[in-house]
């Protein structure tokens, strides 16, 4: 098991191949493949293994392959499904749920015309959806006439925490050291090695890889600019008709329309014994939101959060809303272009990678995110087609 130390305790010159700042989604993944490989894997994470002040809390994360935002995800995807299917047989343990997504917004969106274009290129299985079908189907929602509607079978979600969790102990198996509770503050080249900086001790190694999601712009100064923080609101209702939305009854779904940005994604409802808390029907909005310090960020429901949750429920699910049990707010790291930065970190090129820039559709990917920073780390780049995620394409 990970160390979860309370009294400081310094390590000097502590010496590692590989360490590894911020063990959440995509640090655990890393840690997993390079301590797979061999590697002496120090993972320093500021809260405990699997929290709730970054990206990735809240129970589900939903997994899709016809990809709307960029067709150059898809060959990504294609990898992630394998290595979750791999993580799920080496522990005997299933993080990935195939529910199947509905899709729906008028046809001259961005969300239907990406997500048919992406379907297209790589033979993803898609079904159009006519309105009669759509009612017997999804009678939970009122789908406008002259909104399209896909079904993408395949897709579904998988579980954050337990898979982070899943991450770090294989990679503790494995032997990496992994450390909660323990931030970094510093880090700098020299000479032939890095040495990092935390509040309990100075370690040096051959390669550093940052993943420190939000915090990744403090980390990387170069990059700070880059790295938008936005705060996001995430719910848990209690629906009037609790059944018609669990698991096995009700599809994952993701939906746009002309009058808000982004779109609105939700799950079906979970159960707590299974799964863990929060309990309730799972909902929320993928736009760039309020700008936040991730140090500072108001964590308390506010007014504009109630309407955004009214807006979606009266219109697209009238008649289910009975109450909020629950209620959680994340944060995004925002790219310009909200597509990831995945590479080797100008000019330090020879001993740093990085991964940031998720902007709240990152977390599907953290199964071959580690596997591609365990690549650049150890062999200094990597099969997987990464090209388009350049940090000097800005």
């Amino acid at each position: 098991m990970w160390s979860n130390l309370d009294s400081p305790v310094y390590f000097m010159n502590s010496f590692f191949d590989v360490i590894v700042i911020g063990v959440g989604s995509m640090g655990s993944s890393t840690c997993y493949h390079l301590a797979g490989r061999g590697c002496k894997v120090l993972g320093l994470e500021q809260f405990d293994i699997a929290h709730e002040f970054g990206a990735h809390a809240g129970q589900s994360r939903i997994i899709r392959k016809a990809y709307f935002e960029n067709s150059d995800y898809v060959p990504l995807l294609e990898r992630a499904y394998e290595n979750w299917r791999s993580l799920e047989a080496e522990t005997g343990t299933q993080v990935y749920f195939k529910t199947g997504l509905v899709y729906f917004g008028p046809p001259d969106q961005l969300l239907m015309k990406g997500v048919k274009e992406s379907a297209s290129l790589y033979n993803v299985a898609l079904e159009n959806v006519d309105h009669s079908s759509a009612a017997k189907r999804f009678p939970s929602f009122r789908i406008p006439a002259h909104f399209e509607i896909l079904f993408e079978p395949e897709a579904g979600f998988v579980t954050p925490e337990s898979a982070i969790r899943l991450f770090a102990q294989q990679a503790t198996k494995k032997g990496a050291d992994i450390r909660a509770k323990e931030k970094a503050v510093e880090w700098k080249q020299d000479g032939p090695q890095v040495v990092v900086t935390s509040d309990r001790g100075v370690y040096s190694c051959k390669k550093l890889v940052i993943t420190a999601g939000p915090w990744a712009g403090k980390l990387i100064p170069t990059l700070a600019n880059k790295l938008k923080i936005t705060r996001q609101f995430v719910a848990w209702i209690n629906p009037k008709k609790w059944n018609d939305f669990e698991l096995g009854n009700f599809p994952c779904w993701l939906m746009t329309d002309e009058f808000s940005q982004g779109c609105y994604y939700g799950f079906p409802i979970l159960n707590e014994s299974e799964f863990g808390p929060p309990r309730g029907l799972k909902l929320a909005h993928h736009f760039r939101a309020r700008q936040t310090d991730p140090d500072q960020v108001d964590r308390q429901i506010t007014l504009e959060d109630e309407q955004d949750l009214n807006y979606v429920l009266d219109k697209y699910l009238p008649g289910c809303y009975e109450s909020l049990l629950s209620y959680k707010v994340c944060l995004y790291a925002n790219s310009p272009d909200e597509d990831f930065i995945i590479d080797k970190l100008p000019g330090y090129e020879e001993q740093v990678a990085v991964a940031c820039g998720f902007s709240g559709h990152g977390f599907k990917f953290a199964s071959v995110v580690g596997e591609i920073l365990a690549d650049l780390a150890l062999d200094g780049k990597t099969k997987l087609p990464i090209g388009f995620l350049s940090a000097k394409r800005f």
